[in-house]
């Protein structure tokens, strides 16, 4: 495949996945998507397929169930079928069918407890042994009001050591172009406390400080949405953040009050510890929430 060719079909995945993040609380209409996208639905799914290595409604259906499965313990007036209702299904039963199939057990075993157990597991095959995990109770966060960010990325599939050579093509971009004030932001459009890290799709940004507009074919652009979050300040090692998100969906999330929204977290980074030879870890950690 020429290099322009596989760039247009990058490009055309990474517009179908931001749709479907952006829409994930409606019926997504793949017809009206080809009609936006100007791209055949035949196209759609065999491009969206060969970027990504699974269809376009296993996407849905697995963000869905992210999406159900933190509602299930931030939203605890909410009935199980209140939580289907709100994550597109329109019946409790194959809510509960495919949910069981995702996560092996049911969502009452899930609110019950269960997700500590599952997110366990993720945690044992995370970057840091859980016996040397820090711990985060003394962190305040505070709630800030945060504008959109204009952002160019690379999307990463997987939360590995591997996206050290993602950072350094962005960093050999900014380097290139002469830029020096932008913020380096890690978006998470997957949960990675309750998907196993091989799948996980981390987004590395580069968030531009001016509104000058640089036309990269290589570099897709887009926004993260401004809105209420909640910010958690972390200084540490490679590896801690992913710890320091699981304290905050499994700890402090049901004890807060707050629902999560939609809106993908994220991170920005002051010390990358992919681009530092100790990996050293100074970020703060951003959840959209609403009260």
């Amino acid at each position: 495949m020429k290099r322009t060719t596989l760039e247009k079909h990058i490009q055309i995945a990474n517009d179908i996945m931001y749709y479907i993040y952006t829409h994930i609380e409606i019926d997504i209409n793949i017809n009206e998507l080809s009609e936006k996208l100007k791209v055949s639905k035949f196209h759609m799914h065999r491009i969206f397929k060969e970027i990504f290595g699974k269809n376009i409604y296993e996407s849905i259906k697995s963000i869905r169930l992210q999406k159900a499965s933190n509602l299930l313990l931030t939203n605890q007036l909410s009935t199980i079928s209140d939580v289907a209702k709100l994550c597109g299904y329109s019946s409790q039963t194959s809510f509960i069918r495919v949910f069981k199939t995702r996560f092996n057990m049911s969502p009452k075993e899930w609110r019950n407890g269960g997700y500590k157990n599952y997110a366990k597991q993720i945690l044992k095959k995370s970057l840091r042994s859980p016996q040397i995990a820090p711990t985060f109770n003394m962190i305040e966060p505070t709630i800030v009001k945060m504008p959109d960010l204009h952002s160019y990325y690379i999307r990463h599939h997987g939360y590995d050591n591997s996206i050290k050579q993602t950072w350094q093509k962005l960093q050999t971009w900014t380097l290139s172009n002469n830029i020096n004030d932008y913020k380096q932001i890690a978006l998470f459009h997957d949960n990675p406390t309750i998907t196993p890290l091989s799948e996980c799709h981390y987004v590395a940004c580069i968030a531009l400080e001016s509104k000058e507009f640089y036309n990269n074919s290589r570099l897709p652009h887009f926004k993260i949405s401004k809105g209420i979050y909640a910010k958690f300040d972390l200084k540490g090692y490679y590896g801690d953040l992913i710890q320091l998100i699981h304290w905050v969906y499994h700890d402090w999330l049901p004890q807060s009050d707050y629902e999560t929204t939609t809106k993908p977290p994220y991170s920005i980074y002051n010390t990358n510890p992919y681009l530092n030879s100790n990996g050293s870890l100074d970020v703060s950690f951003y959840l959209s929430i609403q009260f």
